[in-house]
């Protein structure tokens, strides 16, 4: 079973994209890895790395496709870009069950329909991340990007996927709540109206609405949503924990009693920190392609890139395509 990466995309690559591989390759002896970038350059810093496996290989792929060009454009014309190299070989061979890349989100994003796919009788595929919650349980929410505009029955279709996912990660009976300005039933446009009525007759443990304050207070496991809404909610939720750490850590460098403070607290700071680093979480999954892809945030590093493979091989163990597929066929 094998995880296609994308060596060369994303703000950092190929070298962090190479190390978190060889991490991942170390912390897992069952898992095989095909590199996919400028050959030379892989084999340079695997060197460098005094790294020899017989569980990596390495496909040629010279160009990148970077963020200012049109996704569907370069898709369809920059055949040997490393990005659309990867989605050949992920297509073509039965043995590779995913992708994972931290390059142009919308290359990404185009690439897995155009080149693999929907699941059949899936509407659209959701961009989906999980994020950081109280409880430290995670939650996912969906879509966060891929799709602006949507009917109620994409969002239906989400639930199932996201409710699939979620046991595939071990959540034994996952929380579904729809993402809306108000816990009422009837509070939303009318096509929130419609999916939170279709949500609730499908046989999913929905719980109803949720606020965009509580998606991470743990309340449930997966937060449904339009591409449009759920991509402020992501951003509105990054933004504010970024300003909220610059502002302690500028607050603790204020004066020596706050610095005298800050290293009494530091421990414990970090491992606030820690918990709400979505770099640890892993990568976000597109679900509804007919196979496996994790999108890595764009300046991901060795660790967050090792861990998306782990996440990717885990996926793919536990045969999320098919069950996901079963699901939306009932």
């Amino acid at each position: 079973m094998k995880v296609v990466v994308d060596a060369f995309g994303g703000d950092f690559a190929p070298r962090e994209i190479v190390a978190g591989a060889v991490k991942a390759l170390q912390a897992n002896e069952k898992l095989e890895l095909v590199l996919v970038g400028d050959k030379d350059k892989i084999t340079e810093l695997l060197q460098e790395m005094v790294f020899v496996s017989d569980r990596l290989e390495i496909v040629h792929a010279p160009d990148v496709i970077t963020n200012d060009e049109s996704p569907a454009s370069a898709i369809r014309t920059k055949k040997t870009s490393s990005i659309v190299v990867a989605y050949d070989y992920l297509k073509n061979n039965d043995d590779a069950v995913a992708l994972v890349s931290a390059g142009s989100t919308g290359a990404t994003l185009t690439g897995a329909v155009l080149k693999l796919g929907r699941i059949p009788k899936i509407s659209r595929p959701a961009l989906a991340p999980i994020l950081p919650t109280v409880n430290d349980k995670g939650v996912m929410l969906l879509d966060c990007g891929a799709n602006a505009e949507c009917k109620a029955e994409n969002l239906l279709h989400f639930g199932i996927m996201g409710n699939e996912y979620m046991k595939a990660l071990g959540v034994k009976n996952p929380r579904i709540a729809l993402l809306n300005i108000g816990t009422e039933e009837e509070k939303g446009s009318e096509m929130i109206k419609e999916a939170h009525q279709l949500l609730k007759d499908s046989g999913l443990n929905f719980i109803g609405n949720i606020e965009a304050r509580d998606i991470m207070r743990g309340n449930c496991d997966v937060v449904v949503s339009d591409g449009f809404a759920g991509n402020i909610a992501l951003k509105t939720i990054e933004g504010v924990a970024e300003i909220l750490f610059g502002e302690l850590k500028d607050t603790v460098k204020s004066s020596f009693k706050a610095k005298l403070g800050g290293l009494l607290l530091k421990k414990s700071l970090k491992q606030i920190k820690n918990k709400y680093d979505y770099q640890k979480l892993g990568g976000a999954p597109l679900l509804g392609v007919s196979k496996i892809v994790l999108k890595c945030h764009g300046n991901s590093k060795a660790d967050s890139v090792s861990k998306t493979i782990e996440q990717a091989y885990q996926l793919g163990k536990n045969k999320l395509i098919q069950k996901v597929t079963e699901a939306v066929a009932k």
